[in-house]
């Protein structure tokens, strides 16, 4: 095989060969066959797929995360990967950084068993060098015993007086250490998070 012709069936995998995803079933498939891709593309750029490229069909002039919320492509990509989360087809994890990660739910729990710890059913205990925040271990237990609930929801349970800042970063450190995970979002309710 030449690079050219490697170059090519990577193009065709990936889903950037002007064969774009439209539907959820491809949307499945694209994500079983390449196993996890970032949801967009990164500066430097990596050799990986990206979620947005597939559903545009094209790996050219494609925003960065901070810049995509002004391109009128990135509906369709965030309502397919939308509907992948709440049929539990792929699992979104923001370990790697601000830009979510996408795994397809056959290679998800190979995936977590290497980054997680070994209690999935505790709070975290630290969160690098630092002892976990009341707030962080509370908002577990919360989503563990009420199952999936949004901002607003999990506000009203942990106390109505906490700030919005205080539960995002909380949702943040617990999303980052694989204990929960975002399972649905509309724009009237936003994220909903539910333990994994």
């Amino acid at each position: 095989m030449t690079e050219q012709e490697f170059i090519e069936q990577r193009r065709t995998r990936w889903r950037v060969n002007g064969n774009p995803i439209r539907t959820l079933e491809e949307a499945r498939d694209f994500l079983d066959e390449v196993g996890f891709c970032l949801m967009y593309p990164v500066r430097p750029s990596k050799l990986v797929p990206t979620f947005f490229g597939a559903t545009v069909g094209s790996d050219t002039n494609l925003p960065l995360q901070q810049q995509a919320f002004g391109d009128p492509r990135a509906s369709t990509a965030t309502e397919l990967m939308i509907r992948l989360l709440r049929n539990k087809l792929a699992f979104e994890t923001n370990t790697f950084g601000e830009n979510p990660f996408l795994f397809s739910a056959s290679v998800f729990p190979y995936f977590y068993a290497s980054v997680t710890d070994y209690h999935p059913k505790q709070p975290p205990k630290k969160r690098g060098r630092e002892k976990a925040s009341p707030l962080l271990v509370d908002t577990f237990r919360v989503l563990q015993q009420h199952g999936p609930m949004n901002k607003k929801q999990l506000r009203a349970e942990l106390g109505g007086d906490l700030s919005e800042v205080g539960i995002d970063h909380a949702l943040h450190d617990l999303w980052s250490a694989l204990k929960i995970t975002r399972v649905d979002y509309s724009l009237q309710t936003g994220a909903v998070w539910d333990v994994l």
